[in-house]
């Protein structure tokens, strides 16, 4: 029996995720809202680091892992990668390719958040799109500055930052509005690549504001890469309709 664990979190993962009948488990590391509307097992929840997640494979009969994690979810491809090589199971994986800058870009490569720190520093208002990660320094926050930050799940701000609670697709309209009322002059970024988050850097780029651009992690290699969720998912049927 074919039993694939497509491990998820992205809209890749999901638009995978539906295609896939009851048999197979979607794994999610437990932040953000769990899809109600999958056929398939949805599981919630870390493994145990790589020896756990060899015995989850072990144990569950699986015989495919699809790693669709964000492209920064470094950690998690680098166990998966470990764990497949150990307990003999293919892997495949879903790599968007990262934006690139374009005529009109002013792009700032950080490695880390000092260096992002000190990439902000000349800008009063900035706009972070890291995830969770600016949250855990609402205390240190220049007076020169108020950020607004904007992540998936809702979080009390401070007098020098704003929350904003957001799921993407974001369109170029609401983007704009979001720079209008948040008087936005500098944006902080991963660069996840994909069109939900786009519009964030056509707007950047249309009015001359900057962009501060986390690198992007290295990820290990896989039996077969998809640049994007359809290509994966048609190899995916194929592969578990085989003879």
């Amino acid at each position: 029996m074919t039993r694939v664990l497509l491990l998820g979190g992205t809209g890749d993962a999901l638009a995978i995720a539906r295609a896939l009948p009851t048999t197979h488990v979607y794994s999610l590391a437990g932040l953000g809202r769990v899809p109600g509307d999958l056929a398939c097992t949805v599981r919630v929840g870390g493994f145990g680091g790589i020896d756990g997640l060899v015995r989850y494979l072990r144990d569950e009969h699986i015989t495919l892992v699809v790693d669709a994690t964000h492209p920064y979810a470094a950690q998690m491809s680098r166990h998966a990668f470990d764990a497949c090589a150990l307990a003999d199971v293919p892997l495949w994986a879903v790599r968007r390719p990262a934006w690139q800058p374009q005529a009109g870009d002013d792009w700032r490569e950080a490695s880390d958040w000092r260096e992002i720190v000190e990439c902000i520093a000349p800008f009063h208002r900035p706009l972070f799109t890291l995830g969770r990660e600016a949250l855990a320094h609402l205390h240190d926050i220049p007076a020169s500055q108020h950020w607004t930050i904007r992540c998936l799940d809702a979080h009390p701000g401070n007098a020098r930052a704003s929350i904003v609670d957001a799921r993407g697709p974001f369109d170029l309209a609401g983007e704009r509005a979001l720079f209008d009322a948040a008087r936005i002059d500098v944006v902080v970024s991963k660069n996840s690549g994909g069109r939900a988050t786009e519009a964030k850097l056509a707007v950047a780029r249309e009015r001359g504001i900057a962009v501060v651009m986390l690198t992007r992690p290295a990820l290990p290699d896989a039996d077969r890469i998809f640049d994007d969720a359809a290509s994966a998912r048609d190899a995916l049927q194929h592969w578990l309709t085989r003879p």
